[in-house]
């Protein structure tokens, strides 16, 4: 390895969105990273899923393919 051109690691602090934290290496430049979404909070793990309608983009698809829906 060459000298003098690889980043700092060192332990930082990650605190999750409910306060709860952790300890970790990284290369980041701070000793605390402060998290907006993870594993509490994120569709993917919690399975509560939000639609947003921007603009009314959902309203526009939901015309668009409504013929294609289930049929009763």
């Amino acid at each position: 390895m060459k000298n003098d051109i690889h980043p700092e690691y060192h332990e930082i602090t990650v605190i999750q969105t409910d306060g709860t934290e952790f300890k970790t290496r990284s290369t980041m430049k701070g000793d605390t990273l402060r998290l907006d979404i993870d594993t509490k909070s994120h569709p993917a793990w919690t399975g509560v899923h939000r639609l947003l309608d921007t603009g009314g983009q959902l309203a526009k698809f939901n015309k668009r393919f409504a013929s294609f829906g289930i049929k009763s």
